[in-house]
């Protein structure tokens, strides 16, 4: 069965495309199991999600899409949410939908007295508009500080998956140590907090060209016996399962055959 969890819609500020047309070419894909999760409304970064307004008619969409294509397609209703404590929206991480995925999109610039997550100073370390920042400190020190906020979100008890695990390599930044020993305790963490991480092949279009996450991190779930899920984090139509068979194969490689869909945050699993 082909599935794709993560996908956004222009309510977002930056995708493209009609929500029927993502439906669409979900449909010519082969994907059998499609979910929205577009980014949830919060008080910052406002400019690259949608407003609280905006809820009730994006929900309203999805589940019109849902019944006009049911004997096509099984379409889901999540959101995508920065995982920002004091900033998410109460009604978003409490909404009656199918699953929510949890990413982390935002480091502190300094830590402060050795908290990870504070609301000021943040930099969107995935925009290239921040890149510069990478060279401001040791990127050892990010990527610990990225998976120590990753261990924080797998504790927060709000999300059923974990979004692009290892998101901090977009631009090809990589640590010195072994990002094995890194993440080792958010993957722990991740595991006794019964999350599944998706398989992101938005990766292979940003310039660190390999899925989320690697391989080798991958590698480090399947030992644990965390499960999967698969994503193409699409921002436009053609995008829809994008290299869907490539990370699909990764999974089966690492060890995996089944993924794991949800209906009303209760998890069920497919085969792949």
């Amino acid at each position: 069965m082909r599935v794709d969890l993560h996908n956004h819609t222009k309510r977002c500020n930056h995708a493209t495309g009609e929500m029927e047309e993502y439906v669409q070419r979900a449909i010519a894909e082969g994907i059998e199991i499609y979910g929205f999760s577009d980014h949830a409304p919060m008080n910052f970064d406002q400019k690259y999600r949608m407003s609280l307004e905006e809820v009730d008619a994006y929900e309203k969409d999805v589940q019109e899409l849902k019944e006009k294509y049911k004997n096509k397609i099984e379409i889901l209703l999540g959101y995508e949410v920065d995982f920002l404590p004091g900033l998410m929206e109460d009604r978003i991480v409490q909404a009656d939908v199918d699953y929510l995925i949890g990413s982390v999109h935002f480091l502190p610039k300094s830590r402060k007295h050795d908290e990870i997550l504070i609301h000021q100073d943040l930099w969107g370390f995935d925009n290239p508009e921040f890149i510069g920042e990478y060279k401001n400190k040791d990127i050892d020190t990010i990527w610990e500080d990225y998976f120590s906020a990753i261990e924080a979100l797998a504790k927060s008890g709000l999300f059923q998956i974990v979004g692009h695990l290892d998101l901090i390599k977009v631009f090809n930044f990589k640590p010195k140590k072994d990002v094995r020993l890194i993440a080792k305790n958010a993957l722990k963490t991740i595991k006794e907090n019964n999350l599944v991480l998706e398989i992101s092949s938005a990766g292979l279009r940003k310039p660190v060209g390999e899925p989320y996450p690697s391989k080798e991190l991958l590698e480090e779930a399947y030992e644990l016996d965390i499960p999967i899920t698969f994503a193409s984090d699409a921002h436009a139509p053609e995008q829809v399962g994008y290299k869907l068979d490539e990370v699909m194969q990764l999974a089966k490689e690492v060890g995996y055959t089944k993924c794991a869909i949800f209906k009303n945050k209760e998890r069920g699993f497919v085969e792949f």
